[in-house]
């Protein structure tokens, strides 16, 4: 038993309450011995709500002063929650449709939402991400080391994003991972036709009639079945957590190799039958398998571009290792596919109803060139 008796909460103050110390008896809360913990003061003000007009008039509603001066604007409890509840939902409302969703917001990931939202800023782009924090693997190097290997030619990738690296000839070297991730993130990120929900993963894959097929009964993907990750975990404990969806003409999945939601969506089209069976990937070959991966990025269903290491899964191609190249290059790759997919359909209310017309081709093409 614990013998700390500085401040947590009430509820971690009993926690680790001495073993002699008598329980709470609800019946008769003042024979408890417990004390309860002292709440820090209150910042003068704190509990006035303002109001916009004057806040912009009264500077002295805070103060910057690292000099025991410091005072915050005023602030309730419930605005807090209020500001963070109201942009996640009008997020989940308005992404309900999609153009395109991201499964994945690792290398490839990132690399595919940042080179598709700079292209097509009209597009509205949803990443789903089942960690807590984006960027899958690439916060590290290696067996946990920090510098990024990347081979030629996606250093031209990392010149465009904005992280500096170290030339070594055929391959650049990045002073630490995390310089790569965060800065991709951030952009992505300020992006305003892209919206991240993290912590949330795709449990399953919603399906369409293909009206671009002409083989009768054949489907499409037409979008993704959403939950909160810590929720999809404990679907084993709870009879029921329903989902949520989000409707797309488009999914690019970027989930990986690892992990509980590794290659999930191709593990999804072979558990129903839609693809006869996975490759499985192979052991590691970093001469050929780098190329394979960018090369091989494809609409592997219809609705469904898929790339990185989930590729590797469903091919059968080999491991990459520690390098990161391809993981830019494929979801560049990926980019590219679906603004060509895109291009190529005619999409009313988030869902593929035929060929597109001869003026939007031609008008996709046209914007190509100019850029």
């Amino acid at each position: 038993m614990s013998d700390y008796t500085g401040f947590k909460s009430s509820i971690a103050s009993l926690r680790v309450a001495p073993a002699s110390a008598p329980a709470l008896d609800s019946k008769d809360l003042s024979s408890s011995t417990v004390v309860k913990p002292i709440s820090p003061p209150e910042s003068a003000g704190s509990d006035v709500a303002p109001d916009a007009a004057s806040a912009a008039k009264d500077g002295a509603r805070w103060v910057e002063d690292y000099d025991g001066g410091m005072r915050f604007a005023p602030i309730k409890e419930h605005i807090v929650s209020r500001a963070m509840t109201k942009r996640y939902a009008e997020g989940m409302y308005d992404h309900a449709i999609s153009d395109v969703v991201i499964i994945g917001a690792g290398s490839a990931g990132l690399s595919a939402a940042y080179t598709l939202a700079k292209a097509r800023p009209e597009l509205k782009i949803t990443i789903l991400e089942a960690g807590v924090a984006p960027g899958g693997g690439a916060w590290l190097g290696g067996q946990l080391m920090t510098s990024m290997v990347v081979r030629k030619p996606m250093h031209t990738f990392l010149e465009e994003v904005g992280v500096p690296f170290e030339d070594e000839g055929d391959y650049v070297v990045v002073k630490h991972a995390a310089i790569f991730t965060s800065t991709i993130l951030s952009k992505v990120l300020q992006f305003p036709n892209v919206k991240l929900f993290n912590a949330v993963a795709v449990e399953d894959l919603i399906t369409r009639p293909d009206p671009l097929s002409k083989v009768p009964g054949a489907l499409r993907i037409a979008g993704v079945v959403t939950n909160y990750t810590l929720v999809t975990l404990a679907h084993g404990l709870q009879s029921c957590m329903d989902p949520q969806t989000i409707t797309a003409p488009l999914v690019l999945s970027f989930a990986g190799h690892d992990g509980p939601f590794g290659a999930f969506a191709v593990k999804r089209l072979v558990a129903t039958g839609l693809v006869e069976k996975l490759g499985n990937m192979r052991t590691l070959d970093m001469r050929t398998a780098e190329d394979y991966i960018v090369n091989n990025t494809r609409e592997v269903f219809p609705g469904l571009v898929t790339g990185g290491m989930e590729l590797s899964e469903l091919d059968g191609s080999s491991r990459t290792g520690p390098t990161f190249a391809s993981m830019m290059g494929s979801g560049k790759k990926a980019a590219l596919e679906a603004i060509k997919l895109l291009d190529s359909f005619e999409v009313d209310d988030g869902e593929v109803v035929g060929y597109a017309s001869a003026e939007k081709v031609l008008g996709g093409a046209a914007a190509k060139a100019a850029a």
